[in-house]
């Protein structure tokens, strides 16, 4: 069985990140979703509502495909988060050259600590290139529409947090 590893910190899971999953589940039979705890970029969700948010979406696909999905929460390094759970492959999703600079860095040093596991670039598909969690997390944040950019249920739960963060006491 071939496992696969597509990590990410998932703040939110937008349509992007879902277009990468569908085709990362041609390539493996197994598919384990890395949810990065990475306390330096402040997530706007909690782990635990990240899991969840990704664990919803990782259902559905994997019944769609037939690939076996999991959700693995981790705070180590990417290369010990693979060996975890048994990937010798790291997949990743590029959107722009921009993203490849820093995937290129990262796959070098990856690589010098476990030559062992390959990383496989998927391009997003076109439509998803410009969708990126922040800028959907902005757009929420000031009362844009995100639809075309995430699921229903994660579009609900985005208003629900920022107006939690505009208005703390609930009034």
């Amino acid at each position: 069985m071939k496992t696969g590893l597509y990590p990410g910190t998932f703040d939110p899971v937008t349509l992007g990140h879902e277009d990468i999953l569908k085709r990362a589940c041609t390539l493996v039979d197994r598919l384990v979703i890395g949810v990065a705890i990475n306390t330096d970029k402040q997530p706007l969700f909690s782990l635990d509502e990240r899991v969840r948010m990704v664990e919803t979406i990782g259902r559905r696909i994997g019944k769609e495909s037939g690939t076996k999905i999991s959700v693995h929460p981790f705070s180590n390094l990417l290369v010990q988060c693979a060996e975890e759970v048994g990937a010798r492959v790291i997949i990743r999703g590029l959107r722009a050259v921009s993203d490849f600079e820093y995937e290129y860095q990262m796959v070098g040093m990856n690589r010098s600590l476990n030559a062992g596991i390959e990383t496989v670039f998927l391009m997003a598909d076109a439509e998803y290139q410009a969708i990126a969690s922040r800028l959907v997390k902005e757009i929420a944040r000031l009362g844009g529409d995100v639809s075309r950019f995430v699921e229903p249920d994660v579009a609900a739960a985005l208003y629900r947090k920022h107006r939690m963060v505009a208005n703390p006491g609930g009034q």
